[in-house]
């Protein structure tokens, strides 16, 4: 059965607040003298990646669950996610002693398929995309009497994700902006009841990806619509349309809504990596996303950016890095045609060595179309300290007397 739609309060934040202390992690918000400095104001992290399960949703799951009757909870409950979502209901059931269903789509990867079904709950396979696997959920809660826990159009999902807002406000009272990644709107619509109520002064933004932008255009519309432009790295994020209680709350209390590229996503995600050791999914830095991709300006104020999630596929990670690499002019891929003969190799790695170079792959290609009879086609790929370095490499490259090309 799915429940009757009802709106949020700032009474329900602060019982969510009540019932959770102690049963999850109260997350830190820590400062960032780094980003501080490059964008001229105060930057803090809401480390929600440090939270149960490695997100936020952990929070509006047990909370929603705790409001289940003693009924209910007998017969049990069932949720469709790939992703956070499924390991929140999952957690949040084992925790309260209730059985639990994840409907997952076909295409979901193993690791997150293995990571609810550490939580104990029972795994049902169904359908090509989200659409038909939350079809198949909803056909099960009636036949099997389960509870439907939504992802985030629910009063109590929203209250419980509220109570982020309230350690944010009671961490960095003054804080000038909020900025929040957005999906369906669960999270961004409880912190912003919740920060708004608190000090209304307070700026409270959310970010989307530029693929996935359905609440922003249902925002610049005044009403829900649906818009989706392609594919996105941050799944998380990736929400068709916002639910009716979210969208209402946000016309009310968020200021604005702006979306950024999956390639500005990748890089806050690197960035956060390599500068303060924190990992996150893309969908959780998608606020960060905002300031390095000058969609925000942040100079003389304090803007706390909410990290909403660190469950990364760590394949997809490591090409975050490597193409991060690349933009930042770290990594060189630089393609060689010469002759098959020896010493040849030898010497073109020898110059990359003595330019500092550091050879991180090399790939040899004489099934190459382009190959000339008696040569090879070969490309290093090259780790260099920047673009200043990689231009003196190249020129130690051509005293070598061989032709190559700069791959992009």
């Amino acid at each position: 059965m799915v429940d009757s739609i009802q709106q949020p309060g700032f009474e329900d934040i602060l019982e969510a607040a009540k019932f959770l202390k102690g049963k999850i992690n109260r997350t830190q918000t820590d400062s960032s003298e780094t980003m501080g400095k490059k964008f001229g104001g105060s930057v803090y992290y809401k480390l929600e990646n440090l939270q149960k399960t490695g997100s936020f949703k952990i929070r509006g799951a047990l909370f929603k669950i705790s409001k289940l009757s003693s009924e209910e909870k007998r017969a049990g409950v069932i949720a469709v996610s790939a992703g956070n979502h499924a390991q929140g209901v999952a957690l949040a059931s084992r925790i309260s002693g209730i059985n639990c269903k994840i409907v997952m789509p076909k295409y979901t990867t193993p690791a997150k398929i293995s990571a609810v079904e550490r939580y104990g709950a029972l795994i049902d396979l169904y359908g090509s995309d989200y659409a038909e696997a939350r079809d198949h959920a909803l056909r099960l809660a009636t036949e099997e009497g389960r509870t439907f826990i939504e992802g985030f159009n629910d009063a109590s999902i929203i209250a419980g994700q509220g109570t982020i807002g309230l350690e944010i406000m009671e961490d960095i009272p003054d804080a000038d902006l909020i900025i929040v990644p957005v999906g369906g709107g669960g999270l961004i619509s409880g912190i912003a009841l919740a920060a708004k109520t608190i000090n209304p002064k307070v700026t409270v933004i959310g970010v989307q990806s530029e693929n996935y932008d359905s609440v922003m255009a249902s925002f610049e519309a005044g009403n829900i619509v649906e818009h989706v432009s392609g594919e996105t790295i941050a799944d998380g994020i990736a929400i068709r349309r916002p639910g009716n209680i979210t969208f209402s709350v946000i016309q009310k209390y968020v200021d604005r809504i702006i979306s950024v590229s999956d390639e500005t996503i990748a890089l806050a995600l690197y960035h956060l990596l390599e500068h303060n050791k924190i990992l996150v999914e893309p969908a959780g830095s998608a606020g960060l996303a905002a300031i390095l991709g000058g969609k925000l300006d942040i100079s003389g104020k304090k803007a706390v950016v909410v990290l909403s999630g660190g469950n990364i596929n760590l394949l997809l990670l490591s090409k975050i890095i490597y193409k991060s690499l690349e933009h930042e002019s770290r990594l060189i891929r630089i393609g060689f045609k010469i002759p098959d003969r020896p010493g040849t190799l030898y010497r073109i790695a020898s110059a990359i060595s003595e330019a500092g170079g550091n050879i991180y792959h090399a790939e040899v290609d004489n099934l190459d179309e382009t190959t000339p009879i008696g040569f090879q086609s070969i490309t290093f790929t090259v780790n260099v300290r920047g673009s200043k370095h990689a231009a003196e490499l190249l020129e130690k490259v051509k005293s070598v007397g061989y032709h190559f090309e700069v791959f992009q």
